[in-house]
C-alpha cells in the first residue's frame, strides 16, 4: 500500500512558499509601480518555467531517490570533468544564494525600519538568531509561525485584487512580451530570479527523495506542483496587479516598505504599514535561513559531506557572513533586494543546464528520462533566460 498521498503540503508547496519571499514583493510591486501591467508577461514566463523545472527536478528525485547535487556528484563523469562540474555548482549555488541571503536580510530590515527600528542593530541580531536556530537545527519551531504570516500578507493581496480598479484592457496587453522604454530592464530578469529559485531546483529535488520513494507516485509529485506553483505565482500576479492599479498611475516610485504598503490601503487602511512591514519581516527572516541551509545541503550532497559537519556548518555561516557583510555596506535595502534576483536570474540557466544534462541520464532515471519535447522545452526556456538576461545587461552597460 502507497502511503504519502497528501498532495496538499508537501516539498511543492514549500518549493512555492520560497519564492513569495520580499524578493518576489518587492520586484512585483516595483514592476506595477514603474511598467505598469505591461511585464505581467515576464511573470507568466518565469511560473511556466518554474513549473517545467520543478517538474524535472521531482522526477529526479522520485526516480533516482538522489538529490541534483548528488546525482552531478555521481554522475557528472569522471576526474576532470567531474571536478569541473562539481565546482560550477558549488560556485553557482554560492554565489546565488550569498546574493540572496542578502535580499532576504535587506528585506526583513525594510519591514522593521518601517515601524521605527534601527537597521544595523536589526540585521546583526537577526543573522544571530538564524545562525543559532541553524547552529542547533531548531528552525522548524518558528518556520509555521513565519510561513503562516507570509500566508496572511499574500491573502492580504489577493482581496485587494477585488478592491482595486484594474484597467482590464491594459491587463491584457500586458500577456504580450515587450520590452517598455524608460523601463529599467533588469526588473525583468529580477522577476525571473524571484520565481525560479536557483537553489530550490537543489532543495526540490532532495526534498521529494526524502517524502517519495514509489515511481508508481510521479503522477500524485506532478499533480502537487502544478497546484501548488501555479497558487505560487497566483500570488505574485496579484501582488503586481494590484501595483499597477494603485501605484501606477500615481507615478510613484518605491523607496521602501511604506510606498509599498499604499496598495494594500485599499483593505487596511491606515494598517496598511503594518500589515507589509510584519509580513516582509516574516518572508525575510523564514528565508534568511533557509538559504544558507540550503547552499549547506547543497555543498553536502557535492562533495559527500557529513550534515552539521565542521564544512557543512562553514558554507552555511559563510553564506550568513556574507548576507550581513553586504548589507552593512549601507546600501538601500530595496536596491539589495533587486540585486539578489538579478543575480539569481542570471545564474539560473547554467544551473538549468546541471539539470537538463543529468535529466537525458538513462543511468540515473532509465526510462524516466526526458522525452525530445521535454529537452525542446527546456531548451528554449533557458535560452529565452540568457537572451533576456543579455538583452538587460546590455541596456543598462551601454544605453
Amino acid at each position: 500500500m502507497r502511503k504519502n498521498k497528501n498532495i496538499w503540503f508537501g516539498p511543492s508547496t514549500l518549493v512555492a512558499a520560497a519564492f513569495i519571499g520580499p524578493g518576489t514583493v518587492t520586484l512585483c510591486t516595483k514592476s506595477g509601480a514603474l511598467a505598469g501591467y505591461s511585464l505581467i508577461w515576464a511573470l507568466i514566463f518565469s511560473i511556466i518555467a518554474t513549473l517545467v523545472l520543478q517538474e524535472m527536478t521531482a522526477r529526479l528525485g522520485l526516480i533516482s531517490g538522489e538529490g541534483l547535487a548528488e546525482a552531478i556528484r555521481k554522475h557528472s563523469g569522471k576526474g576532470f570533468k567531474n571536478i569541473v562540474f562539481i565546482l560550477l555548482a558549488f560556485g553557482a549555488i554560492v554565489i546565488g544564494n550569498a546574493a540572496y541571503e542578502a535580499g532576504n536580510l535587506s528585506g526583513a530590515i525594510l519591514g522593521l525600519e518601517t515601524i521605527g527600528l534601527d537597521g544595523t542593530i536589526s540585521a546583526i541580531c537577526l543573522m544571530s538568531i538564524a545562525g543559532l536556530f541553524l547552529w542547533f537545527g531548531k528552525y522548524h519551531l518558528i518556520e509555521k509561525l513565519l510561513v503562516g504570516l507570509v500566508i496572511l500578507m499574500s491573502l492580504c493581496f489577493l482581496v485587494t485584487l477585488f478592491l482595486v480598479d484594474i484597467n482590464w484592457s491594459m491587463l491584457i496587453k500586458g500577456f504580450v512580451p515587450s520590452f517598455p522604454s524608460g523601463t529599467d530592464l533588469l526588473l525583468i530578469i529580477g522577476l525571473i530570479g524571484t520565481t525560479v529559485v536557483p537553489y530550490n531546483l537543489f532543495m526540490h529535488s532532495s526534498l521529494i527523495s526524502k517524502k517519495w520513494q514509489n515511481p508508481e507516485d510521479l503522477g500524485l509529485v506532478k499533480r502537487e506542483n502544478l497546484v501548488a506553483i501555479i497558487l505560487g505565482g497566483f500570488v505574485s500576479l496579484t501582488i503586481m496587479i494590484t501595483a499597477a492599479s494603485t501605484l501606477f498611475k500615481r507615478g510613484e516610485s518605491i523607496q521602501n516598505a511604506a510606498d509599498m504598503a499604499i496598495q494594500l490601503e485599499p483593505l487596511l487602511g491606515d494598517y496598511a504599514k503594518w500589515g507589509i512591514s510584519i509580513g516582509l519581516f516574516a518572508a525575510g527572516l523564514s528565508s534568511a535561513i533557509t538559504a544558507p541551509l540550503a547552499a549547506a545541503l547543497t555543498a553536502k550532497g557535492l562533495f559527500d559531506w557529513k550534515e552539521n559537519g565542521v564544512y557543512y556548518r562553514m558554507v552555511w555561516l559563510s553564506i550568513l557572513g556574507l548576507g550581513l557583510a553586504f548589507f552593512l555596506r549601507g546600501y538601500k535595502p530595496i536596491l539589495i533586494i533587486q540585486f539578489a534576483q538579478v543575480a539569481n536570474g542570471i545564474l539560473l540557466p547554467a544551473v538549468a543546464v546541471f539539470l537538463l544534462y543529468i535529466m537525458n541520464k538513462s543511468t540515473v532515471l532509465g526510462s524516466y528520462i526526458n522525452s525530445k519535447r521535454q529537452n525542446l522545452i527546456s531548451f528554449i526556456i533557458i535560452a529565452v533566460c540568457v537572451l533576456i538576461a543579455c538583452r538587460s545587461l546590455y541596456s543598462v552597460l551601454f544605453l
